[in-house]
C-alpha cells in the first residue's frame, strides 16, 4: 500500500518546488490515512517526525505550492482509474462546524451535516460516480453575501481575493461542471438535489451543453406539458396504477434500494419527470427533472438518481477516513490546501479499492468475504505504514503541548483579568 500512496503522491510532487513542502505534503497524507484520534497540524506534524508544528501550518498557511495543479492531477489520477464515458458528476455541499468567527466563510448557516442552522463553513464538491468506484473531483468554499463578501476588510483578514466575488451553491457547481468539461473528462450524466435541481439558469447551461442530467427537483416545481402547467406532486396524483415500476436505485447499506417509479412526459421531448415512490410509505414522494437529448430508458434514468447518494458516501467516507472535518485552519487559501490534500488521500482509498484483485475465498458460509471497504484500506495502510515508536519523540512533543497549553491558559487569564490600572 506504501507504493500506491507512493505511485499516487508522484503525480503531484512536482508541484510541490521545494523538497521541504514536497516531503511534508507526502507526510501530511499519510497523516489524513493514519490512525491518529484528531488529525490537525500538530498531530499531523507528530506523526511526521518534526519537533513543532510549525512546518505543518507553513504547508497550508504560506508555503509555495500549485493547489489547484494538484486537484488537476488527482482529477487524472481518478479518470486513469475510475473514469468511464458513462459515469456520473454528482453535485452537493457538505458543512464543517467552527467556532469563532475568523474561518473564511463561517457564519450561522442551515447544514445537512447537522440538520439545523450552526456556525459552520459550507464546501460545494463535485463527486464521480463510475461502475468502477466513486470520489471527489473538486471543490469551492461557499463565502456568504452579506457577511463575507460586503465586508472587504473581514476577507482580506481571511487572505480571500479581491476578485473573489459573490457566487452561489449552484454557480460554484457549475463553475466545477465548467472546469470538468474543459479537461475533457469522460461522463455521461449530472446529477444532484433540489438546491441545485430547482436552479434554472444551472439547468440551462447544462442542456445548452447537451449534457443529460438527472437533477431532483422540489414537490411544487412547474411541469409543462401538452395539457398546460401542474405542479410535481399534483402530476404524481395522475399517475394510473400500472404506470409505476418496481426498481432498485443501487444497493445500499441494507440491499437493494428498491421503489416504485412513474416517468411523464413534458411538452419538451427531451424533458422528463421522473417520481419516486417509497414502496412502505406512498406518500413518501421524490421529483427528478430529467434531461436527455437522446431517449434513455427509465432503468438508466433510476440508476443516475440513485446515484446521487455516492457523494454523501464519500462525505462520509472523507470525513471518517481522510478527515476532511478535522482541520483547524482560518486562511481562504488554507482551506483550499487542506480540503485537496484529503481528497488526494481519499483517492487513493478509491484507487485501492478499484484496483484491489478479488480475494479468493469461500463464496458461501461464515468464511465469505464481502468486497474490502474504503474504512478496511485504510486501517490496514495505517497499521502496516505507522512508524515505530520512539519514547523521546512521544515525550518531546508532550512537554511541547503543556508549554503551550500553559502560554495560552496565562494569555486568557490575563485577557479575562487585566492589570489594575
Amino acid at each position: 500500500m506504501q507504493a500506491g500512496l507512493d505511485a499516487a503522491f508522484a503525480l503531484v510532487a512536482g508541484r510541490f518546488k521545494r523538497p521541504e513542502v514536497r516531503r511534508r505534503a507526502r507526510a501530511c497524507i499519510e497523516g489524513l490515512l493514519s490512525g491518529l484520534e484528531r488529525k490537525n497540524g500538530w498531530s499531523l506534524a507528530e506523526y511526521a517526525g518534526e519537533s513543532t508544528p510549525d512546518g505543518m501550518q507553513r504547508l497550508f498557511n504560506a508555503a509555495k505550492w500549485d493547489v489547484d495543479g494538484v486537484r488537476d492531477d488527482l482529477r487524472g489520477y481518478l479518470m486513469e482509474h475510475l473514469g468511464e464515458a458513462d459515469a456520473v458528476l454528482v453535485g452537493d455541499d457538505t458543512g464543517f462546524t467552527k467556532q469563532g468567527d475568523r474561518s473564511a466563510g463561517v457564519q450561522r448557516q442551515y447544514t445537512g451535516t447537522t440538520g439545523k442552522i450552526t456556525n459552520c463553513q459550507i464546501g460545494v464538491f463535485l463527486g464521480y460516480a463510475s461502475n468502477r468506484g466513486r470520489a471527489v473531483l473538486d471543490r469551492e468554499l461557499y463565502l456568504p453575501q452579506d457577511s463575507w463578501i460586503a465586508q472587504p476588510e473581514r476577507c482580506a483578514a481571511a487572505q480571500i481575493p479581491d476578485q473573489i466575488g459573490f457566487a452561489t451553491k449552484p454557480q460554484l457547481l457549475q463553475t466545477m461542471i465548467e472546469r470538468t468539461l474543459a479537461a475533457s473528462l469522460p461522463f455521461g450524466w449530472v446529477t444532484a438535489d433540489e438546491a441545485y435541481g430547482d436552479n434554472g439558469p444551472l439547468r440551462r447551461h447544462l442542456e445548452s451543453h447537451q449534457i443529460n442530467y438527472v437533477l431532483a427537483v422540489s414537490r411544487a416545481h412547474q411541469i409543462t406539458t401538452a395539457t398546460g402547467k401542474a405542479r410535481a406532486d399534483v402530476m404524481a396524483t395522475k399517475v394510473p396504477k400500472s404506470g409505476w415500476q418496481r426498481l432498485s436505485c443501487g444497493p445500499g447499506a441494507k440491499g437493494e434500494r428498491r421503489y416504485d417509479w412513474a416517468l411523464i412526459a413534458t411538452d419538451s421531448p427531451a424533458h422528463r419527470l421522473l417520481i419516486r415512490r417509497s414502496p412502505s410509505n406512498p406518500a413518501d414522494l421524490a421529483f427528478y427533472l430529467c434531461h436527455t437529448p437522446q431517449p434513455a430508458p427509465l432503468r438508466r434514468l433510476v440508476q443516475v438518481a440513485g446515484a446521487r447518494w455516492t457523494i454523501e458516501e464519500c462525505f462520509q467516507t472523507g470525513k471518517n477516513e481522510a478527515a476532511f472535518d478535522h482541520y483547524q485552519v482560518r486562511l481562504y487559501p488554507a482551506w483550499y490546501r487542506y480540503i485537496t490534500l484529503a481528497m488526494l488521500a481519499l483517492a487513493f482509498l478509491a484507487v485501492t479499492r478499484a484496483t484491489l484483485a478479488p480475494e479468493l475465498g469461500p463464496t458461501t458460509g461464515t468464511g465469505q468475504l464481502i468486497a474490502i471497504s474504503a474504512n478496511e484500506i485504510r486501517r490496514l495502510f495505517a497499521q502496516l505504514a505507522r512508524p515505530p515508536i520512539n519514547e523521546d519523540h512521544i515525550l518531546h512533543w508532550s512537554h511541547w503541548r503543556r508549554r503551550h497549553q500553559t502560554r495560552a491558559r496565562q494569555s486568557h487569564y490575563q485577557r479575562r483579568h487585566p492589570k489594575d490600572r
